[in-house]
């Protein structure tokens, strides 16, 4: 391969980039028509793969030309963005790693309302794209790809205007755009002068009150381990002076009079002891319990000159008849510039999940300018477990596609779209391993792991010789794909079927190109899939269509159905297999997060239909089959599946000596 612009051992592609420990591994290849993806080539050893004796699929072997697929879509963001974790702080997205725990939100019923949840960060991968520059009101400025999304009150919206793989015109940011997020506010910040003493005041003060002990006793049993280890650090960095009746050693006095004139900064700190000491988080509420009467003056005090608003009620979580707490208001956005402003030690207080995501008080943050730096800069992106996570204060999107392939017909993994393995001389070992004596000509199915015609193959080229090596054995074989680069090797497959059995497939699920864009991204059009058909068909080839994922309420109408068998029909297919949507785990999560966003109504509803598990309820799968039956014969498309076990699907004797295993020394791919 020799592509215009590749870079080999460059930035990384050799080492960080590439699979480590990969046998067989010739060269690690980046090329700008891919960018963000990183192709690994090797010299497999093996290239027949047998299908384990415990599946129900009806062929015992496969052929799959690349590990991984190029169709899905690429987000990233620049390595120094910072990132809401899960405890409230901020990480720059370069830094993290599977395993962190971020913040993310899923739907909250009708309406698009969302809550706030931890989530945990599923992978987390590097990539150079071009660089647009996004400048808010509330002043930060984002340095994304264009192709990157954030969420508006609208909906999710990429950064710069143009048209996804699928053709549609995409959404994106323009000058005015609400985004959805706490915003600036509730991002980390220096701790200004004075925070240290107002925190250690404050601290102190409380942990007396609650603890009934005199400041110079300090610590009480009270005290919290991330609290006791920040003060420790914040005591010791200050002078020494013997306190506690001039017993052990001398230790640090902390500053435990309130000034006359309290500056923003020791406010702030002051506000984080007393949060760490008598925080206390519920149902998304914050409330603060000083338990003392002057204290809780002297908190709601430091609270208002900062501009936090509280409401004063009665509590009798404190054990102290006549208590006080002061509630804050504003919900989750307030919280998290409380947070962000007064920095507290204790995770607990720290904690939004749960809370609703809401406006800021001061109006969501919005777009002021998207510029197009012209610059190739290093990005990072991550997959969470809700789809999203929080960059400088908005919410943001990461790839549908890489936790839906699983429902899509495709292969899901954390490194699916951006780590292809090419098996470069899959034609010629596959040719080896057919020529044994003790291979039996047994069927093999393409496409039912890997897509082999996904956008690399329009490159590698690979598949003319996979053709050629079955059909020159006698082997029988078929594909199953969702890409029109099929059709460049229609001639090939024209004449392998006058020696062997070729079946062909193609995934249609529905009609609708808008529910399509949002549900398939990055694969072609069913437009395009219909043509398709029509030109298997035309070359005198048989051509099934998988009608999958049937959506229930969505696609699944008999209106809908038999509109779409009959473009099916039309096209020339040779019979439909029907199959409801199947919501794997870790599917379902992404699946219905996307429900939410698009049809929130319908969301109740799926989880009664899934409430067993991955498969629709099995009475509504029975209804389907019912309902379909006489639509699929009305358009001539009920006719058996061929078996491909039946010895009809090969031309030619077969040998009856065993077959050979090609697992033994076959590539390990991780």
């Amino acid at each position: 391969m020799r592509w215009n612009g590749q870079q080999v051992g460059a930035d990384g592609i050799g080492g960080d980039a590439a699979l480590p420990g990969m046998r067989g591994l010739l060269r690690t290849v980046r090329t700008p028509e891919f960018a963000g993806t990183v192709f690994h080539e090797v010299e497999a050893r093996s290239a027949l793969n047998r299908v384990g004796s415990s599946s129900p699929v009806p062929f015992g072997w496969t052929v799959n030309p690349y590990r991984g697929c190029s169709h899905a879509c690429t987000y990233c963001l620049d390595g120094a963005t910072p990132v809401l974790t899960a405890d409230g702080r901020s990480r720059p997205i370069a830094e993290l790693r599977p395993g962190d725990e971020v913040l993310g939100t899923v739907p909250d019923g009708p309406g698009g309302r969302r809550r706030w949840i931890r989530t945990p960060v599923l992978a987390h991968w590097a990539t150079r794209r071009r660089a647009q520059r996004v400048t808010l009101d509330d002043g930060t400025v984002l340095t994304t790809s264009a192709e990157h999304r954030f969420l508006t009150p609208g909906g999710w919206a990429h950064v710069r205007p143009g048209r996804c793989r699928s053709s549609v015109r995409r959404p994106h940011l323009r000058p005015g755009t609400a985004l959805v997020g706490p915003g600036a506010a509730a991002r980390e910040r220096r701790r200004p002068e004075g925070w240290a003493d107002g925190y250690l005041c404050g601290l102190v003060r409380a942990d007396a009150v609650r603890g009934r002990v005199t400041a110079e006793r300090f610590p009480s049993a009270w005290v919290e381990l991330e609290a006791l280890a920040r003060a420790h650090h914040l005591i010791t960095a200050r002078r020494s002076v013997p306190i506690g009746g001039g017993t052990g050693e001398p230790v640090p006095a902390p500053p435990t009079r309130l000034p006359p004139r309290p500056g923003p900064g020791w406010s702030a700190g002051f506000l984080g002891g007393i949060l760490d000491a008598c925080g206390e988080v519920t149902a998304g509420v914050l409330r603060i319990v000083p338990v003392d009467p002057g204290l809780t003056r002297a908190t709601a005090d430091a609270l208002r000159r900062l501009g936090f608003r509280v409401a004063a009620e009665q509590t009798a979580r404190a054990g102290v008849p006549g208590a006080r707490a002061l509630r804050l208001l504003g919900g989750a956005p307030e919280q998290q510039r409380l947070v962000a402003t007064a920095d507290p030690a204790v995770a607990r207080v720290r904690d939004v999940a749960g809370a609703l995501v809401e406006e800021p008080p001061d109006g969501a943050p919005r777009v002021v300018d998207v510029t197009d730096t012209g610059e190739t800069r290093p990005m990072y992106d991550i997959t969470t477990g809700t789809g999203d996570f929080v960059a400088a204060g908005v919410v943001s999107h990461n790839c549908f596609a890489r936790n839906t392939h699983t429902y899509l017909d495709l292969d899901s993994g954390a490194d699916f779209d951006s780590q292809i393995v090419v098996k470069v001389n899959v034609a010629r070992v596959l040719e080896r391993e057919l020529a044994a004596p003790r291979w039996r000509r047994e069927h093999v199915a393409m496409g039912t792991n890997t897509d082999p015609y996904q956008r690399a193959e329009g490159r590698y080229r690979l598949m003319p010789g996979v053709i050629s090596a079955l059909a020159r054995s006698g082997t029988p074989f078929s594909i199953l794909t969702k890409g029109t680069v099929l059709t460049r090797d229609l001639p090939d497959l024209a004449a392998a079927n006058a020696d062997v059995r070729v079946g062909t497939g193609v995934s249609i699920a529905l009609l609708d190109r808008e529910l399509q864009a949002g549900l398939e991204p990055g694969t072609p059009s069913p437009r395009a899939r219909l043509e398709m058909v029509r030109r298997i068909t035309d070359a005198g080839l048989p051509c099934g269509v998988m009608v999958a994922p049937v959506l229930p309420w969505l696609t699944d109408s008999d209106e809908a159905m038999d509109a779409l068998l009959g473009e099916i029909a039309a096209a020339g297919a040779s019979r439909a297999t029907v199959l409801a949507l199947h919501l794997r785990p870790g599917a379902r999560e992404w699946f219905l997060q996307w429900l939410g966003r698009s049809y929130p109504a319908l969301v109740p509803r799926y989880e009664r239909l899934y409430r067993r598990g991955a498969d629709a309820d099995r009475g509504y799968r029975a209804a389907l089959r019912r309902r379909v039956a006489p639509l699929l014969a009305r358009h001539g498309l009920d006719r058996a599946e061929p078996d491909p076990r039946d010895p009809g699907w090969t031309r030619q004797d077969v040998p009856t000596a065993a077959a050979p295993d090609p697992r033994e020394g076959q590539l390990s791919l991780l």
